[in-house]
């Protein structure tokens, strides 16, 4: 049996649309895109989100974008509106804080887009990114199924900008690593468990193997994040990529914590992410995704090192491109 598109009542909010239902969508062809906005691996698929929305709207695509929240952070409609604002998304979005949209649809993954047609019925999917031009073609058949007027074949061109770039697949080493205990990975220090949830001064070792990160300071690693408790304190990892990308914030949100970068132990000059200057300097400001390194040239081995002269940074997982 044909699987049909699932209710989408669980939503807990809606943004750029008033609540939609199944029914109401019927007719129309519908890209189901699970993300989370902290996610570079969603974040690198929203170009031709976009490009899809405006090229086939008129042609009668609804591209529903389902917030499924990775972090607690995520869970705060105020942190997903400006999200959808700073990213310029015009679509309707589902936020689905209590994931009930999401084990409707028994999903997994960050990001997931499921093609549904326009009697409603799930005729494609595709988990991760890449297969753009495979999706692209998906929707165009269902489009014409459905009885568009004209469907153009040629297939979108993006340009993407900062944390939308592709991943540097050929050079990319180091995976995703989480700080929080729950999923915490790679840390080059022993730590005893009765100091998890509290705070505690630790110190980065002389030298981190690749892939292997530490604190240094007065941090309290919690389930899901590191807290900087201390006037002063530090993350150093040593990684492979062309990018470096931290998800972080301030713990008490309205408040700024300044930070400085270091690519081993100089400023990263060319080599900064665009969410901080040559000299390595950026604002804490908001619960987001910082890229911190961008390496032009060719990619080695680096130490990175972010430090904060103030208490009250969060931070969560890194993420590499």
């Amino acid at each position: 049996m044909a699987t049909r598109m699932p209710s989408l009542s669980g939503a807990t909010g809606w943004i750029n649309s008033p609540p939609l239902s199944t029914s109401d969508l019927r007719g129309r062809v519908v890209l189901a895109d699970f993300w989370t906005y902290t996610c570079v691996n969603w974040l690198r698929t929203l170009p031709y989100l976009r490009a899809w929305d405006q090229k086939y709207r008129d042609s009668g695509l609804v591209i529903l974008g389902i917030h499924t929240p990775e972090f607690s952070f995520e869970k705060n409609i105020d942190n997903v509106r400006m999200a959808v604002s700073d990213m310029g998304i015009e679509y309707p979005v589902a936020v689905d804080s209590d994931y009930e949209i999401w084990r409707a649809f028994d999903n997994h993954y960050w990001p997931a887009a499921y093609l549904v047609d326009a009697a409603g019925v799930i005729r494609h999917h595709h988990f991760g990114e890449g297969a753009y031009a495979e999706t692209e073609a998906v929707l165009q058949q269902l489009l014409a199924e459905a009885g568009a007027v004209y469907v153009d074949q040629d297939l979108v061109s993006v340009e993407a900008n900062g944390t939308e770039v592709e991943a540097d697949w050929s050079s990319l080493r180091t995976p995703e690593t989480y700080v929080g205990y729950l999923r915490g990975a790679s840390l080059a220090l022993s730590v005893d468990e009765d100091a998890l949830g509290h705070p505690y001064t630790y110190e980065v070792p002389p030298t981190l193997k690749l892939n292997q990160w530490a604190p240094d300071g007065e941090w309290t690693i919690g389930d899901e994040s590191v807290s900087l408790n201390g006037e002063h304190g530090a993350i150093a990892v040593h990684f492979h990529a062309r990018d470096l990308n931290l998800v972080m914030g301030p713990a008490t949100p309205g408040t700024e914590v300044p930070f400085r970068v270091l690519v081993d132990g100089h400023a990263p000059g060319e080599a900064h992410g665009t969410d901080v200057d040559e000299e390595g300097n950026g604002i804490l400001s908001e619960q987001r995704l910082y890229q911190l390194v961008r390496q032009p040239g060719e990619v080695d081995d680096r130490r990175f090192e972010i430090e904060f002269d103030r208490p009250g940074a969060q931070a969560y997982v890194f993420t590499f491109g």
